[in-house]
């Protein structure tokens, strides 16, 4: 469920915990930063990474109680109120979400939204694919990886994308793309 309006700003404000090129949420920078017009859509990959399919019985008090599905369909309605096409993908299997994230381009996607779940710890192959992806990617995690064990502080992937939401549950794939709609990511 969305934040009240009333919380909005500030939450959002707080949503962006690391950076890499200034990303801010929510803030255009005019009309080229701006979602597709006319008949241009906007196409956004959405990658998850390992354990992402046990959402909902997955640890619920980290991780929620929502399933990856749920999730998946409410990222879908408010990509298609943006007029943007979201397309989906999860995979347990570190090659599989490499090969797809080198499709992204190729397939005419502006962006990669990415949870790359335990990946973004340890696989240097993910960041590799994200660096040469050729397009920005903002990685997205339910739960506050800088708050829990130590392991989880290294950060493989984080450094190429152009920002990390984490910690905000759900909520952080609707800030995601927010960010591309609103111009903040290009």
């Amino acid at each position: 469920m969305p934040f009240p309006a009333s919380s909005w700003t500030n939450r959002r404000r707080h949503a962006i915990l690391y950076t890499a090129r200034n990303v801010v949420i929510g803030e255009r920078k005019g009309p080229e930063g701006s979602a597709p017009q006319g008949n241009e859509v906007m196409k956004i990959l959405l990658v998850n990474g390992p354990n992402m399919a046990r959402l909902g019985r997955r640890e619920p008090g980290i991780y929620g109680t929502r399933t990856l599905p749920d999730i998946v369909a409410e990222l879908r309605g408010a990509a298609e109120k943006r007029g943007v096409e979201l397309v989906d993908f999860q995979s347990d299997i570190e090659g599989e979400l490499v090969r797809r994230i080198g499709q992204a381009q190729d397939e005419g996607c502006s962006g990669i939204i990415i949870n790359p779940g335990a990946y973004t710890h340890t696989s240097v192959a993910l960041r590799d694919a994200l660096a040469a992806a050729g397009i920005p990617a903002i990685e997205v995690h339910l739960s506050n990886v800088s708050g829990r064990e130590a392991f989880r502080r290294v950060l493989v992937t984080t450094p190429v994308c152009r920002g990390m939401i984490c910690g905000l549950g759900a909520q952080g794939y609707l800030l995601a793309l927010d960010a591309f709609c609103g111009g903040a990511v290009k």
